[in-house]
């Protein structure tokens, strides 16, 4: 492994969710103290874009807050994508929507969306304990539309809500089924407004769970650790990578501040990393 790829979540619509999900902050039945807003103004998400673009983020996500797409949410994603598209044609764009039809996948892939990210979040199993108001089911039938409209599939989940080893071990099994391109790894990071106790996971443990992932996932083209890396891993961060990862998220995530960017650049150039400039600049020589 010798390249890092660098992606960056604009949450382009915030806090306006009404499913259950006890692990999100950006439902409203929590009330979280977060920022809610419908639409973010292109012209920061275009700001954004830029300056995630300078910093070397090859992958740019745009992120709403809905269980899934309607037609009012599908024609916003698709304008921003068509005008990041002509202002910053070197980002790959990133779709996170929620559940979508294939016919909506394609859509979006017409606009200039390159991938989608839709995470099954845990096993089937334990699913039920961390959100009630929709099946784990939905997750899985909207990876399988990704596969089918040919877009780029992104799935991953979270460790750390209360599930146990086998179910860690069946939701990166159904991982392995669904074939995604890239996996973000994420460690709950706990809310006080959230029904979830604290992410009980040692560093050593999270770990662990990431060479696991590279074990099981071997297909993966990208091992991305996302949300939650600054609280679980501290200072010793760096070790991500001797794990097995080869992405990281740059910047802030949805309703969290990430680490500032310049100093995950020193650490990444500090391990002899360089940033990935294509896609394909991580799809050999991972270990």
């Amino acid at each position: 492994m010798s390249k890092i790829f660098l992606c960056s979540i604009c949450n382009i619509n915030s806090g306006t969710c009404n499913e259950d999900c006890k692990f999100c902050s950006q439902s409203v039945k929590y009330k979280a103290d977060i920022q809610r807003y419908i639409q973010k103004p292109m012209e920061s998400i275009l700001q954004e874009a830029r300056q995630m673009e300078s910093l070397g983020a090859l992958g740019f996500c745009l992120v709403t807050a809905h269980k899934g797409l309607d037609d009012k949410t599908l024609e916003f994603v698709c304008s921003i994508a068509r005008t990041l598209s002509r202002e910053v044609p070197r980002l790959r764009l990133i779709a996170c929507n929620g559940t979508a039809t294939l016919e909506q996948l394609l859509e979006l892939k017409s606009a200039g969306i390159r991938a989608y990210n839709h995470n099954l979040e845990t096993s089937q199993n334990f699913y039920p304990s961390v959100c009630t108001t929709h099946p784990w089911s939905e997750r899985y039938e909207t990876c399988e539309n990704v596969n089918a409209s040919g877009l780029t599939l992104i799935s991953g989940g979270i460790f750390g809500m209360g599930e146990t080893s086998d179910d860690r071990l069946s939701m990166l099994y159904s991982l392995k089924e669904l074939n995604p391109t890239s996996v973000p790894l994420n460690f709950y990071h706990h809310n006080s407004a959230l029904p979830l106790n604290p992410n009980p996971l040692t560093v050593n443990e999270s770990l662990e769970l990431i060479r696991l992932s590279r074990t099981i996932l071997t297909q993966a083209d990208r091992i991305m650790v996302a949300g939650g890396r600054e609280v679980t891993f501290g200072a010793r961060q760096e070790e991500i990578f001797a794990a097995g990862a080869n992405s990281i998220v740059l910047g802030n995530y949805l309703t969290t501040t990430g680490r500032e960017a310049h100093t995950d650049l020193e650490m990444v150039r500090k391990l002899g990393f360089d940033i990935a400039l294509t896609p394909e600049d991580t799809t050999t020589n991972l270990n």
